[in-house]
C-alpha cells in the first residue's frame, strides 16, 4: 500500500504532529518502559517496516465494533503507526489476553467519533488530533 492510499480522503499532503517530535522520543525511552513494565496498560506488538525487530508500544486501545481504535497523538506517521500500516496487523494485549489485529486504516475524525463509545473522552482541539488508527480484530 503506497503513502497515497494510506492518507486520508482529501488529505494527501503530509499532516504534521499533534504532539512535539521530541516529546514521542521521551515517551518512548523513559515512559513507555515504566508502563509496560507495570503491566496494566494494553500494549501493542508490531514489527519493524525495515528493521524486522518486534516492538512493544502502551497505548489506550478503544474498543469499537468489530475491533479497536487508537488515538494518533503523534500523528500518522509515527513508526508504530507505519509498522502497522506496513505488516497489515499487530497483536494487542489488553485485559489479560492476546488479541490479534488486521487490516489497518487511518480513519478520520468523524468516522472515530461515531466508533467511539459516548465514555471515551474526545481529545481536546487544542491537540489538533485528526487522524486515528482502526484494526479490525482478526477472524479465523
Amino acid at each position: 500500500m503506497s503513502d497515497r492510499q494510506r492518507a486520508l480522503p482529501g488529505r494527501e499532503s503530509e499532516i504534521p504532529m499533534p504532539m512535539p517530535l521530541w516529546w514521542g522520543h521521551v515517551n518512548k525511552r523513559v515512559f513507555n518502559p515504566l508502563t509496560i513494565a507495570r503491566g496494566k496498560s494494553p500494549v501493542l506488538t508490531h514489527v519493524g517496516r525495515v528493521s524486522g525487530a518486534t516492538y512493544r508500544t502502551p497505548l489506550d486501545a478503544h474498543p469499537v465494533d468489530g475491533g479497536y481504535l487508537f488515538i494518533l497523538v503523534y500523528g500518522s506517521r509515527s513508526d508504530w503507526v507505519q509498522n502497522v500500516l506496513a505488516a497489515g496487523g499487530a497483536r494487542l494485549q489488553v485485559d489479560g489476553r492476546e488479541v490479534e489485529l488486521a487490516a489497518p486504516r487511518l480513519v478520520g475524525e468523524d468516522e472515530a467519533f461515531q466508533a467511539l463509545s459516548d465514555e471515551v473522552a474526545r481529545p481536546p482541539r487544542l491537540l489538533r488530533i485528526t487522524e486515528f488508527l482502526r484494526l479490525d480484530v482478526a477472524t479465523g
